[in-house]
């Protein structure tokens, strides 16, 4: 059996640095925004290339304080993809602005920069990319337009971390970026985290101070803070982690390539990299035919997949209360992408297995 992900394998080559990492938080005795949590937010800065690493509690705490920090809200509109999970647009929603959508390039399934500026209006404060499935978005076109409009750009980068654009670490590709440490994802926590990454010191102390009730100064609140800590226990999971990060995203680099190059001539669309970029390959995800009998296919023969993901946010519940154009791109992939298995455990053999089955289903 090939599962999806198994996140105790994942974990395991870990287990006694997280041990220790835990041991130490139980000794201190100080559990929120401790020891650990500083060393942690050092060491994740240093590794995305920045001046300022601050933790909170999740990923969408993270693109949302960003927003709230830029004094971004009711009234402005924010660019955002079709294509992407659904905490891009509610982190925006909650900072009380609106997301405009821009369809995907459906080769890299990042936004088509191409297609920024006609959503541009004189409400549009942001582009928020999102570096989706782990490859880098097209950030000097998206930069070049946010120049000219003087617009922020602000970097979704939760399944991206440790991914380069022309050699620069994502986080440090935009005015700031919100990085997601769920248990899944390349550096994944063992509950929920997230942290933002900038150069820029005066976003950086606005954060800091909104995460935590809007105090700088115990019993003075000065903002309309949130409480969006990352805890101890979390930040020491991820220091035990974060330096196998590079090694374990070399090995996802491999089967990606191994899954592009044997399913490259084969009846599914395999992603294409954008030119000077070194994507981490948090999901593999390829374009199917007739896919919902191919995963029942790939079920049958013991193997797991997922959909990322099947149903476009603008056509979710939680954005049912306004009317919105067609999507065609973002509405043909959820119904064609299939997110076939990877992590860091498994082999090129595990690979082929998968491709074997693929290429059977279709024959």
């Amino acid at each position: 059996m090939i599962e999806f992900l198994n996140l105790k394998r994942v974990n395991a080559p870990h287990a006694d640095a997280i041990a220790e990492g835990m041991a130490r938080v139980i000794d201190a005795g100080w559990y929120v925004l401790g020891r650990e949590c500083g060393a942690f937010e050092a060491e994740f800065a240093a590794y995305c290339e920045v001046e300022h690493c601050i933790s909170v509690a999740n990923g969408l705490d993270a693109l949302h304080l960003i927003l709230r920090a830029y004094g971004i809200g009711a009234g402005d509109e924010v660019i955002v993809p079709s294509h992407t999970f659904i905490a891009t647009w509610l982190a925006v929603s909650h900072a009380g602005a609106t997301p405009v959508p821009v369809e995907p390039d459906a080769r890299t399934f990042n936004m088509n920069a191409e297609l920024i500026e006609a959503a541009i209006t004189p409400r549009t404060r942001a582009i928020m990319p999102v570096h989706l499935y782990g490859q880098p978005a097209d950030m000097d076109a998206i930069h070049s337009i946010a120049a000219k409009h003087g617009l922020r750009v602000i970097e979704d980068a939760a399944q991206a971390h440790g991914a380069r654009y022309h050699g620069r670490r994502t986080g440090g590709l935009g005015d700031a970026a919100g990085f997601s440490f769920y248990p899944g994802k390349n550096l994944g926590a063992l509950g929920d985290g997230g942290a933002i990454t900038t150069n820029d010191a005066t976003l950086a102390a606005t954060v800091r101070e909104l995460r935590n009730y809007g105090s700088k100064v115990k019993y003075q609140h000065d903002l309309l803070g949130v409480n969006s800590r990352l805890d101890e226990i979390q930040a020491a999971v991820l220091r035990a982690k974060l330096p196998h990060l590079d090694a374990e995203n070399r090995v996802r680099a491999s089967l990606a390539a191994a899954y592009i190059d044997a399913l490259q001539d084969s009846a599914v669309v395999v992603p294409q990299v954008l030119a000077g970029t070194d994507p981490v390959w948090h999901l593999v995800v390829v374009q199917c035919p007739n896919r919902d009998a191919l995963q029942a296919h790939l079920h049958e023969q013991h193997i797991g997949t997922m959909l990322h993901y099947p149903r476009a946010c603008h056509l979710q519940g939680a954005y049912a209360d306004r009317p919105w154009p067609s999507y065609p791109v973002a509405e043909r992939l959820q119904s064609d992408i299939l997110s076939l298995p990877i992590a860091p455990y498994m082999t090129v053999d595990d690979v082929h297995v998968v491709v074997e089955a693929i290429r059977g289903f279709y024959r």
